[in-house]
């Protein structure tokens, strides 16, 4: 890393912990998530099985490495993301040609960032920080087990995915869209600016003409915009929700402004905040949001567990093929 990369002095989130910035609704979905019994077990099997390789693979054969001779200025804009956050290794960031602005991190224990170029050309460079700073945000907070997981059973077809795995799906659906809102957050801290992360929002959901769009316009719709409402839009709601990997963007920028006009984005930029190696504070942990989230979650999951429970023999016999599947096919990963 070069002193240019580096966040001006201050700047820093020095020894950050992720529970600085997570949202009631990840809290509460990580916890329903760990109580699904065979869950991790099932999840670590399809990374051993050579999924996440393949993944992995396609990624890379398909993109260009940054760096400082490729787009130095893309890269420099994610190595500040964890300079910020104080993380010591930065990943390798590639990019790779795609008609939809997106990024995403894959790899259990070696992550790479992702970024498609269809995002490059759609946002400035605060907004690009605010992408890469939402990223560096999942790594942090040691989401890639279960986010590369989840992309692999979003790879396959349901024909190739057993039926006691669809509800883990589901669930894990859920939880990605929690810590989503977490990342949000911590995209506000790293580039100082929640503004910038709306007109993020902004940009991606209009997708054109975003020099011309209005972000006053955009954050007065975002909050006239209500979960509540009769059974029919709920319902609506619920059926947008249920292949999404990210939560609606007017609800995300809803989220994020009620946090920041709480006064928490200020305290935490002031250097008030929980570090990496503080005890956990069950009563912090706790309260009627994660309350209000967790009977939602603990719902949302339950037909993961059961089905994990009564499926057992089946995803075993499952997992059994695929390793046999896979087992001929060796090569080493390349970054």
């Amino acid at each position: 890393m070069t002193s240019s990369d580096a966040p001006v002095k201050g700047f820093q989130l020095k020894d950050i912990s992720p529970r600085a910035w997570q949202h009631p609704a990840d809290r509460a979905a990580t916890a329903a998530l760990a109580s699904v019994p065979y869950l991790d077990k099932v999840v670590r099997t399809l990374i051993e099985l050579g999924y996440e390789r393949a993944l992995r693979q396609v990624s890379l054969g398909a993109s260009v490495r940054l760096g400082e001779q490729q787009l130095p200025e893309v890269w420099s804009d994610h190595v500040f993301a964890y300079s910020t956050l104080d993380i010591a290794e930065v990943p390798p960031l590639y990019v790779t040609q795609y008609p939809q602005p997106n990024a995403f991190a894959i790899g259990a224990k070696r992550p790479i960032v992702v970024v498609q170029s269809e995002l490059l050309q759609l946002l400035d460079a605060s907004q690009r920080r605010a992408v890469f700073a939402h990223e560096a945000a999942h790594i942090l907070a040691d989401h890639q087990l279960y986010r590369t997981a989840l992309l692999i059973l979003l790879q396959l077809s349901n024909a190739a995915v057993p039926l006691p795995l669809r509800p883990v799906r589901v669930a894990l659906l859920e939880w990605y869209r929690a810590t989503e809102l977490s990342c949000d957050r911590a995209a506000a801290l790293v580039t100082r600016d929640p503004l910038a992360v709306c007109r993020t929002m902004l940009s991606m959901a209009a997708g054109t003409m975003v020099e011309q769009l209005d972000l006053d316009a955009f954050l007065t719709q975002s909050m006239e915009y209500a979960e509540t409402g009769n059974g029919l839009e709920r319902l609506t709601r619920l059926m947008l929700d249920l292949n999404q990997t990210h939560p609606l963007p007017v609800r995300r920028t809803r989220e994020l402004m009620t946090w920041v006009r709480s006064g928490e984005f200020d305290r935490i930029v002031g250097g008030e905040y929980v570090r990496r190696e503080e005890p956990v504070s069950p009563r912090a942990e706790a309260g009627d949001a994660v309350s209000f989230y967790s009977d939602r979650f603990r719902d949302a999951f339950k037909d993961a567990g059961e089905t994990l429970g009564q499926g057992g023999q089946r995803i075993a016999d499952w997992l059994r093929k695929a390793r046999e599947d896979i087992g001929g096919a060796g090569g080493s990963e390349e970054e």
